[in-house]
């Protein structure tokens, strides 16, 4: 990637000259990696803070992750123009966000309120809907590029027809359900000349490269072990990933909505009945009841036209249980054939963010890869009713940076995902020889000297201060309100992808490229084998490289397969 040099400034396609470095927002350490908000990313990855004709994209899959990815789009820098998707729900949220809860509708806002049009007769206007097959969005000359937010085993098919069909591509991580798909999916954007960005967004996250900043000056000394989790509650009957089915169950939950909005609405109404409270919570039984409308809808969709099967599940009583298409379509994630499992989803991520860190120790920038894997996993605590594990542990073992000389050095990455249990949240603890860095969920950063606790803080009228204060366990900054939301990446991951689009030049490439992103997914996959065989895994260099055809599943990478035919 181009990056503005430290004593640039760095200037937008439209000329306007910033006047704060990446040197600056380094020099306040950790503290400067808090603050969030439109335009900081711009500043600190050197990249321009606007463009003068914003990206004309199409979303295909406008689901949870689409609509995360389009509620983080920043109008200055891409136009929606067109979106794609077989599903009524997604549809509707992807104009109107998800009112499911609050902190939905923070993450998934919709285009209208994005765009800021009236309503959704407005909003079509300007945004061709396609319900049926996304390959028609393909051959509208005026879609320069595609963001992809499909389930899993579809990114490289869709990758690859975009990329054919003259469009860029930011890809929702994980790369690929396969290395072999990885490996062709990096392939066809070398011989279209397209730019095929994947959403690993810890690499546009400040936080994270204030902190391998700190790793890299040493500050915890020599990096020995990273401990990494991403512990979440749910349990059989409230799970994230199984999402409603439009069935009986689900009617009976719109009546309920019903029922309860009608209610509110009578209270209302009644002398003297008026209060905000009972308005508020009026208004969110009707937006869930329209969202449990619009769920049903999905009912009408045949899944098989669009690959989908039924799932099942071989039971040790030596039956076989079978599930809808259905199934399939809507709760991919609890399935192998269609998503990734836990690695995928959520170990990728923290995966990732270790070997940022032990990358950091390098000095000529080149991106570390890992030894050797051994894990245990399964359906601990689910029923029968998926193939997904719900309860993963790894072991990795990387180079240190003299391991060349000494294969006794070693960094030791743990890595565990469950369900059933949030204790501990998710986040990543770097140990050194001379101090700790733990990086909790994305939004705050603390540096433990020796046995002491460090909080880093920042006051408005002094700047950036370390507070070397004892306080025991490690909590929230307490400046979090005062510096500012946290960016988690998703914005700036989008703006630099559009904007080396728009500024051409082979070193204006994104920093989760396809060779990063493939050795992520190499990561992740061959993790999950090992989890799957029991077995430890050593990695072969070659699978993490994109010319190469060798493959930890052993198939062999061809772009000329039937479903990339366009």
């Amino acid at each position: 990637m181009s990056q503005t040099p430290d004593s640039a400034s760095p200037t937008s396609d439209t000329g306007a000259k910033t006047t704060v470095t990446r040197r600056d927002l380094l020099r306040g350490g950790v503290a400067a990696g808090v603050v969030g908000g439109l335009g900081l990313g711009s500043v600190y990855f050197g990249y321009g803070r606007s463009l003068r004709n914003p990206l004309r994209v199409g979303v295909i899959g406008t689901g949870d992750e689409g609509g995360v990815l389009m509620g983080a789009i920043n109008p200055d820098f891409v136009q929606v123009k067109a979106i794609a998707d077989i599903r009524p729900y997604n549809i509707y949220r992807a104009f109107h966000g998800d009112h499911s809860s609050p902190s939905a509708r923070t993450a998934r806002p919709g285009l209208i309120d994005k765009y800021g049009y009236t309503d959704e007769a407005d909003a079509r206007k300007e945004i061709d809907v396609y319900t049926d097959r996304y390959e028609e969005m393909l051959d509208d000359p005026t879609i320069e590029g595609v963001i992809i937010a499909l389930p899993l085993h579809l990114h490289a098919e869709a990758s690859i027809k975009a990329m054919r069909k003259g469009k860029h591509v930011l890809c929702e991580k994980l790369m690929g359900h396969s290395v072999q798909q990885c490996k062709e999916m990096a392939r066809v954007a070398a011989e279209t000349n397209r730019l095929l960005a994947v959403g690993h967004q810890r690499h546009y996250s400040i936080l994270y490269d204030n902190a391998r900043e700190m790793i890299r000056r040493g500050m915890i000394g020599d990096v020995h072990h990273i401990r990494a989790q991403w512990h979440r509650g749910n349990l059989p009957g409230r799970d994230s990933w199984q999402q409603p089915l439009p069935d009986d169950a689900l009617r009976e939950e719109m009546n309920r909505y019903a029922i309860e909005s009608d209610d509110l609405l009578e209270q209302l109404t009644a002398e003297n009945g008026w209060s905000p409270s009972a308005g508020a919570r009026r208004d969110a039984a009707e937006h869930r009841r329209t969202l449990a409308k619009m769920r049903l809808l999905d009912a009408e969709i045949d899944p098989t036209r669009y690959g989908y099967q039924a799932p099942h599940l071989d039971l040790p009583d030596g039956t076989r249980k079978t599930f809808s298409p259905h199934e399939e379509l809507i709760r991919w994630r609890l399935w192998n054939r269609t998503g990734g499992g836990l690695m995928a989803e959520l170990g990728s991520h923290q995966l990732d963010a270790a070997s940022i860190f032990i990358s950091a120790l390098r000095d000529d920038g080149k991106k570390v890869h890992p030894l050797s894997v051994t894990g245990v996993g399964g359906r601990h605590i689910f029923p029968p009713d998926r193939d997904a594990a719900d309860h993963v542990y790894c072991n990795f073992e990387f180079p240190a940076p003299d391991y060349a000389s000494d294969p006794n050095k070693k960094i030791v990455v743990t890595y565990s995902s469950i369900n059933g249990n949030g204790f501990g949240g998710y986040g990543e603890i770097v140990m050194g020889t001379k101090g700790t860095l733990v990086i909790d969920r994305e939004k705050e950063v603390e540096l433990y000297r020796k046995d002491a606790p460090t909080t880093v803080q920042a006051d408005k009228a002094a700047g950036p201060v370390l507070d070397t204060t004892e306080s025991g366990a490690y909590a929230a900054a307490e400046t979090k309100a005062a510096s500012g939301p946290v960016s988690r990446g998703y914005t700036e991951e989008i703006e630099h992808w559009a904007w080396c689009i728009r500024n051409p030049d082979p070193t204006n490439q994104p920093r989760c490229g396809p060779k990063v992103a493939l050795a992520d997914a190499v990561i992740a996959l061959v993790a999950n084998q090992a989890i799957n065989q029991q077995r430890r895994y050593n990695f072969d260099p070659a699978w993490f490289d994109p010319t190469d055809d060798a493959t930890p599943e052993g198939s062999t990478p061809d772009t000329s397969r039937k479903e990339y035919q366009i």
